[in-house]
């Protein structure tokens, strides 16, 4: 499958996740989330969609299954939306990235700091 069309539907679904997550999804457990970036294996069967969750970790986990439960849901939208033959089946990963980013700020902050 060409590499362009690849790119073109994670980036579509991202969009639409995203859209959904704000506009739809109404579960009162569902934190504050960010779609970040979605992956989707070469024949478009199994997407990944990563998301930055904030809020304490029992609600990050709360929220991150709240998304999982409903990746069913986000499927037949995103297949509708998108209007190919096959939805990919969509699952949910925290993307750490922005916590590891704020942790390696803090750490060169304390640093300067001292000296």
């Amino acid at each position: 499958m060409g590499e362009l069309r690849i790119r073109k539907v994670q980036e579509f679904i991202k969009q639409e996740v995203s859209d959904i997550i704000l506009h739809d999804i109404k579960d009162p457990r569902l934190g504050f989330v960010t779609v970040t970036d979605a992956k989707i294996t070469g024949d478009l069967r199994e997407a990944t969609i990563y998301v930055s969750l904030f809020g304490k970790e029992t609600q990050k986990k709360e929220t991150l299954q709240v998304l999982q439960r409903s990746a069913g849901y986000f499927r037949s939208e995103v297949g509708k939306r998108l209007g190919i033959r096959y939805t990919p089946s969509i699952t949910f990963a925290e993307d750490t990235s922005l916590d590891y980013g704020m942790k390696i700020d803090q750490l060169l902050r304390d640093v300067d700091k001292k000296e």
